[in-house]
């Protein structure tokens, strides 16, 4: 028998669209772009050869269009692992399940998924301007561990070097990180030889949780250089970002593709950022629509 999914559990809109994104399923593509900044799907709608669709709604901005023939959906999802589960759980609910009978379809729809979007460099080698695909993530944000089934998608044997390397174990003020790898063969198209394979640790926040210290003086103060210092299997942890993880672990549980690629616009072992990256940013989006 069929599950079920009961009106509190997936709400639909009046007008048949799905409750946050207000996307109606004929207006889901099979290759969707995330951004976080809702102004950012204008830039990367421009390059759209054709528009079919556009909804606004909170952070959530969409835009359904045409790219070179493949059609390519870009929703903004704000900032933060949260926004990602909402995000991922609608749009995988527009693709697998039958709003009109509330009951999963018989015909699993795989999407493709690449998130683009800002980080933090962690190593010498990731400097401003870098271009980093995700091709590992680690989540300091928890949201997978809400998930049946997360030990069998994770890396645990990294987990736990991690873990012991920050000395967070037994530590229970301390987060559960997970640690997920993204789909193999669209990292190897979306970074071809041109960005970094990189380890990405996601963030419940931008400051303390990134080892940024304003008026409130962290837990471990000495968090980032733990990070920095990391290795496992002669691989190091390459940058910061908020979604990574929570993007490529519920795709992964959901039967998605997806990855994370992100342009450094800060150093945090030089000290330096630049603000003015939205220009540049641009030549990463259009990697990614040739590239997707």
């Amino acid at each position: 028998m069929k599950k079920y999914f009961a009106e509190s559990e997936l709400i639909i809109n009046s007008d048949g669209s799905i409750f946050h994104l207000h996307v109606k399923p004929e207006n889901l593509a099979d290759k969707i772009i995330l951004v976080g900044d809702p102004g950012r799907v204008a830039l990367v709608s421009s390059h759209f050869n054709t528009i079919e669709n556009e909804v606004e709604s909170r952070e959530f901005h969409s835009v359904t269009g045409t790219y070179c023939g493949k059609r390519i959906m870009v929703t903004s999802t704000g900032i933060g692992c949260d926004n990602i589960d909402i995000v991922m759980n609608e749009i995988d609910a527009l693709a697998n399940i039958d709003f009109e009978t509330r009951t999963e379809k018989e015909n699993h729809r795989q999407l493709e998924i690449v998130r683009i979007g800002t980080c933090g460099g962690l190593q010498m080698h990731t400097q401003e301007g870098t271009f980093i695909c995700s091709e590992t993530s680690i989540g300091f944000d928890g949201l997978l561990n809400f998930y049946e089934g997360r030990n069998s998608v994770c890396n645990l044997t990294m987990e736990r070097a991690l873990l012991n390397h920050l000395g967070w174990t037994g530590n229970i003020c301390a987060p559960a990180p997970y640690v997920i790898d993204a789909d193999e063969e669209l990292v190897k198209r979306i970074a071809q030889n041109d960005m970094v394979r990189g380890i990405t640790v996601a963030c419940g926040g931008f400051f303390g949780p990134q080892g940024r210290q304003l008026r409130i003086p962290l837990a471990d103060p000495r968090q980032n250089e733990k990070v920095e210092s990391f290795e496992f299997n002669g691989r190091c942890i390459t940058n910061y970002e908020m979604e990574s993880s929570a993007l490529a672990g519920l795709a992964k549980l959901m039967g998605h593709k997806a990855t994370t690629v992100c342009m450094v616009i800060a150093n945090r072992r030089a000290g330096k950022a630049n603000t003015g990256y939205k220009n540049h940013i641009d030549s990463l989006i259009r990697l990614v629509l040739d590239r997707i």
